[in-house]
């Protein structure tokens, strides 16, 4: 086969005058006067040629010293990959708890995941020991379970910034089938590639985070005459991406054209994390487990299903997502569902306080830059946990009572000389949630 370059090759489709390249080849052509073409590459090309790197022309032939696959990938060469450094479960989870208040068990279950997860990008092909040197380990993706503002998201994203890898969320809410209205299944796939500066191969070691994906369940289980484009048919398109497959992604998102150049993207060795409340669940398992009541006898213990033998949330069974509307080919592409516990006070007031950004920490910097001295009483801690708790959406509640709480104080005490130290007692707290703007007269008169 001739090469592109070779002159008896022109003449037929627009291709490049340079070095032949044409559309079909994924190169951007620019027309000129009469026939003359040039592509995008050979523009960079060169740019490269008359001002070089440092603003003077290089010596020698600028098409043997630059890759052309590279600056089609977006205009400079990639570097070697940095070296992926596994830690081991308990480390993982030492981190985590740093990070993350509660949820022990689930903490657990995460760290074996993800830590055999990375430990399979290291596998090599060729064993040491011959009985496995044929065994090639398979992908696990994990589904976390659990009320709004437990901490899913904090999860996905406190793993993938230890690992130091990419990490991308993704709604599966704003997710249709191919064709109808909304984004295509493949637009998740490019926030990961966006999020590691355009590099491919850094992106196929990343993690995606699939918000609201309870969201995409079954309507009903009756068989509907039209079409569930927001729902089964979202599962389907992301079956074999969940799997690992070779996806063409539109550079630039939105809807795939025939003509258009795409990026490919390997999903194998990315690491999927879905998260969902998945309201009305418990009633599945009441069901599965039997745990129903006639009559008023024992009916508080037979209705308590809220926590496991491990004391973190629902213990979910496949046939109990399945049931919900999830299709059992999406349930089994994963395989490790983690269910966490609603936030208890207690815990709420150690997310006060303990993980290294903490919402008074963070308070307390703050007001630190202008010179002022912040500073919570235990009791204190204690009524905005409460408080909380009563708003029933988790540490979302808590962060918006502590705004409700520091609005007076944030407007009043930079630059002024009257609140250089600042202590909220719990009178403090239950005045300013029950009557805004009364906080700021009892510190004035303290």
């Amino acid at each position: 086969m001739a090469s592109p370059r070779n002159p008896e090759n022109r003449g037929k489709k627009p291709q490049c005058s340079f070095c032949g390249a044409t559309e079909a080849d994924g190169a951007e052509l620019i027309r000129g006067p009469g026939d003359a073409t040039i592509c995008d590459n050979c523009v960079m090309i060169c740019n490269h040629h008359l001002f070089g790197t440092n603003g003077e022309p290089p010596m020698g032939n600028p098409l043997g010293d630059i890759e052309m696959d590279g600056l089609r990938e977006g205009g400079k060469k990639k570097g070697p990959p940095k070296p992926l450094k596994v830690p081991n479960p308990v480390d993982i989870k030492a981190t985590l708890d740093q990070h993350i208040i509660g949820h022990d068990y689930a903490k657990r279950m995460l760290s074996v995941a993800v830590h055999n997860h990375y430990r399979r990008l290291s596998q090599s092909k060729q064993s040491e020991d011959p009985v496995f040197a044929d065994v090639e380990i398979e992908k696990s993706n994990i589904m976390l379970i659990g009320p709004t503002g437990c901490g899913k998201t904090l999860f996905a994203r406190t793993l993938a910034k230890m690992l130091d890898v990419p990490f991308a969320i993704a709604d599966a809410t704003t997710i249709t089938e191919a064709g109808y209205v909304g984004e295509d299944v493949e637009n998740i796939l490019l926030y990961l590639i966006q999020a590691a500066d355009m590099d491919v191969k850094r992106a196929e070691t990343g993690i995606i985070y699939i918000d609201e994906i309870d969201k995409v369940a079954r309507k009903t289980e009756n068989v509907s005459i039209t079409r569930d484009v927001s729902g089964e048919g979202v599962q389907q398109a992301l079956l074999k991406i969940l799997e690992g497959t070779i996806a063409r992604v539109p550079p630039g998102g939105g809807r795939k054209h025939p003509q258009q150049e795409y990026l490919t993207i390997d999903t194998r060795n990315i690491l999927f994390i879905c998260g969902g409340s998945f309201v009305g669940l418990e009633a599945y398992i009441k069901e599965r487990t039997g745990k129903t009541a006639i009559g008023y006898h024992d009916r508080a213990e037979k209705n308590n299903v809220s926590a496991n033998t491990t004391g973190e949330g629902f213990k979910v069974e496949p046939q109990d997502l399945i049931r919900y509307g999830l299709i059992p080919e999406f349930v089994g592409r994963i395989p490790i569902t983690a269910s966490l516990a609603e936030l208890s006070e207690e815990e709420l007031v150690r997310i006060l306080t303990e993980p290294k950004n903490s919402m008074t920490m963070q308070y307390r910097k703050l007001l630190h830059m202008s010179g002022v001295e912040l500073s919570f009483d235990d009791k204190a801690l204690k009524a905005l946990a409460k408080a909380a708790v009563e708003r029933k959406t988790g540490a979302r509640g808590l962060r918006a009572v502590m705004e409700h709480l520091m609005m007076e104080i944030m407007y009043e005490a930079p630059g002024n000389p009257k609140l250089k130290k600042i202590v909220i007692s719990e009178a403090m707290v239950k005045a300013q949630l029950e009557d805004p703007g009364t906080m700021l007269g009892i510190l004035l008169k303290g």
